[in-house]
């Protein structure tokens, strides 16, 4: 092995965070909860993903966000993966509260969940129903929250099934995918992944 591949790279400084300085690809979610007062409350979050193979979803929050507290509070959130065409709607809904509510929140279009308590946006394509599992504090001043998914409900344009090839049901439901930082993709070209033979997804 030879280390002659170090003269072409850059070492970063881990004084400051690795992913400021290149991108990365990441899912682009809303996750819903509901405030002391009731009312929903949705934030986009991009680092958020399926916890292994099984029926469980999480994502990074700080203590000092309203959606960690209302979590901590209602034992409960949702996950609404919006269509592509709603990349405007999704970042409004970071925008700072005012009179600690989110004026976005009140013009979306929004139905119940069925399990658990919170909201999900009409138009995503895929929607999540979380009961907190558990919070892992400790990543700096960030937290992993992890649900267990007990109930999910999908557009039936989006379902994968025997009888469609997976290439025309991201023609017809693209994704979204945000590059952090700063940036947002539409993925609706895509090709089969090379799997070695006797290995799958």
């Amino acid at each position: 092995m030879s280390d002659d591949r170090y003269g072409d790279l850059e070492t970063l400084d881990l004084e400051y965070p690795v992913w400021d300085r290149c991108f990365t690809v990441a899912p682009l979610v809303l996750v819903g909860t509901i405030d002391p007062a009731g009312m929903p409350d949705l934030a986009p979050k991009h680092m958020a993903l399926p916890l292994g193979w099984d029926n469980y979803f999480g994502f990074v929050c700080t203590p000092s966000h309203a959606t960690f507290r209302n979590v901590e509070r209602t034992r409960s959130f949702t996950v609404t993966y919006p269509r592509h065409t709603d990349v405007v709607a999704t970042s409004l809904t970071a925008a700072p509260r005012c009179d600690d509510t989110k004026p976005i929140v009140g013009v979306l279009d929004t139905f119940p969940a069925t399990e658990v308590v919170g909201v999900f946006v009409r138009s995503g394509y895929l929607f999540l129903e979380c009961a907190l599992e558990r919070i892992v504090e400790g990543f700096g001043s960030n937290a992993l929250i992890a649900g267990r998914i007990v109930a999910a409900h999908v557009d039936p344009a989006a379902l994968r099934s025997s009888d469609r090839d997976d290439a025309d049901i991201l023609l017809e439901v693209p994704q979204l995918a945000y590059l952090y930082p700063g940036r947002f993709a539409v993925i609706d070209a895509t090709q089969a992944f090379p799997f070695p033979t006797g290995m799958s997804y």
